[in-house]
Order: C-alpha cells, then structure tokens, then sequence
C-alpha cells in the first residue's frame, strides 16, 4: 500500500504486543500499511493532536530496531520517533509502575576487552530537548502517573539478578541510569543518522531487574507499566506541535533556494560581482 499525502507523523516503536496494544488503544481509526519489504505500521491520527502516529511492532533487540526504524524513517518521513514500553528499575527510588523517560540512552555493550580487565568505551545519544520538556510538562498534568528523568541503559539482555557481572556493570560505569531494556539505542541511532528526526525512549517500569521479575510479570505488571508508558508518550505528544512549514512559516530572511538549473536570488543584496545566467524572462 502506498503512503497517503504528507501529515505531520510521529513513528511510535513497540518490541513486544502488550506494549503495542497499549499504543493502539489512543488511535481509535487506523489503516494498515505495508512498506515493500514486509515491514507494518498502523496509520491514525492521535484524537486532540495535530498528530498521526504511524505504530510498529518490531520484536526484541537493538540491531533489529536501528534496522527496521531506519527503514521507517526513510519511507514515512515523521517528524520524530517514540520508543515505548517496558524496562527494568535500576534505582531504589523508580518503583514499578513509575514511568522513565530518557534524558540519554546508553548502549552499554561497547568495550575492549584487555589483559587486566574490560576497557568500557561508553555510547550514548541524548534525547530529544524539545520531546523531553514536552514529557515535562505532561507529566504535570498526570498526577495518577510517577514520572522520572533519567538515562536509560540499552543491552541485549533481561536483567533479572541484580547481583550478576551485568548488574555489576551497570553499576560502575553506568550507575546515574534509572532503567535497562532492549532496543532504545538502536531506535535513538537511527533518527540521530537520519538527520532531522528527534527521538525519545519512554518506558514503564515492569520490575526491578532482579529475581522477582518473573512473579512481577506473572502479576500483570507488564501490561500496567505499559498502559502507563503509552499515556505519557501521548500526552507529551498533545503538548508537542509539528514543526511549521511553508515559505510564510520561516522567519530567516531572503535565501538562495536551488530551483533545477538556476539558483533563485530575488530579494537578496550583493555586494560584489555575480555570474549566472537570464531564464524565464528575468
């Protein structure tokens, strides 16, 4: 199916179908599109938004999501992109059912490993200064909801001993993070490459990344620190607007603008020698 004319989109990003579904429940009209190499998103606008938000669920890890969201970019050309879901607490004070939103994202695997011992070369991308005060100011508004701001860790593992050589880890070279999961660094690198695409991780807290995880998610913690996740990433987005567009919008004066074979310079001021060529008449 091809893209329908441009909207001011926002590419919401799940890895698993709790946190998709919990994303899905605020479009309440979607369409389906399939991008040509089988990849799916939703399409709806966001009701009491100037927003479509075009929802994938694109499955476990962070290589996969730098992947399958650079592919996303480059075909639906949003505005930003929102990572969504579930994580692991890595701080006393983050309860579950708190809400963490990424002021960075760590990738946490990155290192030489040398004769005494492992050399950590840390790779972290900020997140979104704008998205981040609209979170700010959202969370505000949601006093039913507790929010923090904090890094957020990334690695290709469920952290569930937090007395295991990756919890160690975390702690001596990652100790300011509030929370671990999966895929929020491949996400955040692949807007970052992109361009112009502002990003941001926001991720309910499910456990405490120690051996109780399997007795929090049997008890439906997952399901309620996604639902919670899901009403913060869409309450940001009702304060954030889309970026104004059109030649009135900007408030730059005149600029030189590529036009095929000639560069339009109307309306500026030389000082100094031009050459170029007459077309159209002018």
């Amino acid at each position: 199916m091809s893209v329908p004319e441009t909207q001011s989109t926002v590419l919401v990003l799940t890895a698993l179908p709790l946190e998709y579904a919990a994303v899905r429940a605020y479009v309440p009209e979607r369409e389906e599109l399939v991008h040509p190499k089988g990849t799916r998103v939703e399409k709806g606008r966001l009701p009491e938004s100037a927003w479509h938000l075009a929802i994938g669920e694109l499955g476990v890890g962070a290589e996969r999501a730098a992947a399958l969201t650079a592919q996303l970019i480059d075909w639906l050309h949003p505005e930003a992109v929102l990572f969504v879901g579930v994580a692991g607490s890595l701080k006393d004070d983050i309860g579950i059912g708190d809400v963490v939103v990424g002021t960075q994202v760590y990738e946490i695997h990155g290192g030489k490993q040398a004769h005494d011992g492992f050399k950590v070369r840390p790779k972290a991308l900020p997140g979104s200064h704008a998205l981040e005060q609209a979170a700010r100011s959202a969370a505000r508004d949601l006093p039913e909801v507790r929010v923090h701001f904090a890094p957020i860790a990334t690695g290709d593992v469920v952290l569930a001993d937090s007395r295991s050589d990756i919890a160690r880890h975390l702690d001596a070279h990652y100790n300011d993070a509030g929370a671990i999961e999966m895929e929020g660094s491949g996400a955040a690198l692949a807007a970052h490459l992109s361009g112009q695409v502002d990003a941001l991780v926001v991720r309910g807290v499910s456990d405490r990344a120690d051996r109780d995880k399997r007795r929090a998610d049997a008890g439906g913690s997952q399901q309620r620190a996604a639902a919670r996740a899901a009403t913060v990433a869409v309450e940001l987005l009702r304060k954030h607007q889309p970026r104004p567009s059109g030649p009135g919008d900007s408030e730059e004066g005149p600029q030189a603008r590529y036009g095929g074979d000639h560069i339009d310079f109307r309306g500026g001021t030389f000082h100094g020698p031009v050459t170029g060529k007459q077309v159209g008449g002018r």
